[in-house]
């Protein structure tokens, strides 16, 4: 795995957007559906879905992914059948179809995934949106954020991308914005390092 903790200045058009993600509602939290990081102080606040998608080779990336899971396991379950068996019809049926089942969900998984997931980042937080069964969203502010890196796997190397992970002072964990170009990755990163050093806070 190839991580980096030291990242070149961004180019000041990359991020063009200043709006915050927010906005005020009567509504709280709770009644909008919010994910947040625990003690943001959310109430009231409803969310808007994120701007940015991961990169179009995010998709091939994560297939590829899934087919070297689905790939083995199918088989596997195809081998032990005509192994191990007697090669019954209707166990045949049922073999045949949960290996079929696992190449179509490793195959329209990451496309779903592609539409769905989503990620932002301003000047106040940063903000992604995950799931495409159930949705996740969370939000970190600035002041929370601990330390922020990139990495590429050798896999992610191949199509040119790479994931932002922001820690945050949050037992929740640690937000990723996962498949996005490796040199997008690194601005992002410099630009969140860059905003996190000048916002007071309580990062601990």
């Amino acid at each position: 795995m190839e991580r980096h903790d030291e990242h070149p200045v961004p180019r000041p058009d990359t991020f063009p957007d200043p709006r915050p993600p927010l906005r005020r509602t009567a509504r709280t939290g709770a009644q909008a559906g919010i994910g947040a990081e625990a003690g943001t102080g959310v109430a009231g606040v409803a969310l808007r879905p994120p701007r940015h998608q991961a990169d179009p080779r995010a998709v091939r990336w994560w297939t590829a992914q899934a087919l070297m899971l689905a790939v083995p396991v199918a088989g596997g379950t195809v081998a032990a059948y005509w192994l191990f068996t007697g090669h019954p019809v209707v166990l045949g049926l049922l073999v045949a179809g949960f290996a079929g089942c696992c190449l179509v969900l490793a195959v329209a998984g990451p496309r779903a995934s592609y539409r769905r997931e989503r990620w932002e980042v301003t000047a106040e937080a940063v903000y992604t949106r995950k799931g495409w069964i159930t949705h996740t969203w969370r939000v970190a502010p600035m002041s929370r954020i601990q330390t922020v890196d990139t990495a590429r796997g050798p896999v992610q190397r191949l199509f040119g991308l790479a994931d932002v992970t922001v820690t945050t002072a949050s037992a929740a964990g640690p937000i990723t914005i996962e498949g996005l170009d490796h040199e997008l990755a690194a601005e992002l990163a410099a630009r969140l390092t860059a905003i996190t050093q000048a916002t007071p806070g309580d990062a601990t």
